[in-house]
């Protein structure tokens, strides 16, 4: 095809051009062209197919100077500029190769020969651009449609390991204060609560998958629950349940973590706390309820790891989850539904 393209499809340019000049011209002024000597008619083709590739050539070289100066842009501008030049070039070649054959053949260049020779292959230069540098067009626009992606993941992607980020801080001075005060009373306990920590550390530090078994979450649900029992008043009435089903459903990190360590945070009342987890059809679905103190204002009791996961959840499954808060002047209860991986 490409052989097509280059080494024949100039000839049949030339061709067409003349052929269409010759059939407007001989309708307005009644000659038949096959009439005349068949030199000056082969003469006239000669001429017409050496400026099919003259011209094809140098369209081609100005797109590789369109390419090299623009690049990769793809704007009307460009378009519009592009054929400006192209336009001009058409014009040049057109009275150079086209206009002496009109003046020194039949009776000479008339008005309607100038018209004909400036317009027909003018509009036929205009048709080979559209479709020779449509591929180049529709290139350039899917590469800055690539581009425009990488760029919003990248911001994304950047925006995720932030909020991510975001729960260590809280995470961390809790858990340090829990061993802190174990340390003074059980050492053994102590060192139990370390290896909890760094359990938990190493899943949140090493653990690079976009997507884990929700048992693992389970799992590092359990070590956090374990860890905060321990700094726990002795009024505390904990209720965990996770249903048997969850196992190997995919999900992303961290989702559930602020919530459990929110309900720990600002449990009050008659500190009650009721965490419950199951699956439905495709659905997760995470429930915890928790006792606060009285007159306790919402924005502090979620705080910003609820604020943070609002957005990773927006991020991470757009149309595909459902969180609502309820809030009364006793507890505090959250739902979180997500369409598992």
């Amino acid at each position: 095809m490409k052989k097509f393209w280059k080494y024949y499809f100039p000839t049949i340019y030339g061709l067409l051009i003349y052929f269409t000049i010759r059939l407007l011209l001989d309708t307005v002024t009644g000659m038949k062209f096959w009439h005349r000597p068949w030199q000056q008619n082969c003469f006239e083709i000669f001429v017409s197919v050496l400026m099919g590739y003259v011209f094809i050539g140098v369209q081609h070289c100005l797109y590789k100077y369109f390419d090299a100066k623009w690049q990769k842009e793809l704007s009307y501008k460009r378009v519009l500029k592009e054929f400006g030049y192209v336009f001009l070039a058409s014009f040049i070649f057109q009275n150079i190769f086209i206009m002496p054959v009109a003046i020194f053949t039949d009776d000479g260049a008339q008005w309607y020969d100038v018209v004909d020779v400036n317009i027909i292959p003018t509009l036929y230069a205009f048709i080979y651009y559209g479709i020779s540098r449509s591929n180049t067009f529709l290139e350039a626009y899917v590469n800055n449609r690539l581009q425009l992606e990488k760029v919003v993941s990248d911001q994304l992607q950047a925006e995720l390991k932030f909020l991510k980020s975001q729960l260590h801080p809280h995470f961390i001075f809790n858990a340090l204060n829990t061993i802190y005060f174990q340390m003074d009373e059980d050492v053994s306990a102590a060192k139990r609560s370390v290896e909890r920590f760094s359990e938990l550390l190493r899943y949140q530090l090493y653990d690079q998958e976009q997507t884990v078994p929700v048992r693992r979450e389970i799992q590092y649900l359990e070590s956090f629950i374990s860890l905060q029992k321990v700094r726990a008043s002795e009024k505390l009435s904990l209720k965990v349940e996770f249903d048997s089903l969850l196992n190997d459903q995919q999900v992303y990190p961290l989702l559930f973590f602020p919530l459990v360590e929110n309900a720990f945070k600002y449990v009050g009342g008659d500190y009650k706390i009721c965490i419950k987890t199951l699956l439905q059809d495709d659905h997760i679905v995470f429930q915890i309820k928790n006792d606060i103190p009285d007159s306790i204002p919402l924005e502090r009791v979620g705080g910003i790891g609820l604020e943070n996961l609002r957005r990773r959840l927006e991020l991470l499954y757009r149309d595909k989850h459902t969180f609502n808060i309820n809030k009364t002047d006793k507890d505090f209860t959250v739902e979180l539904i997500i369409k598992t991986a």
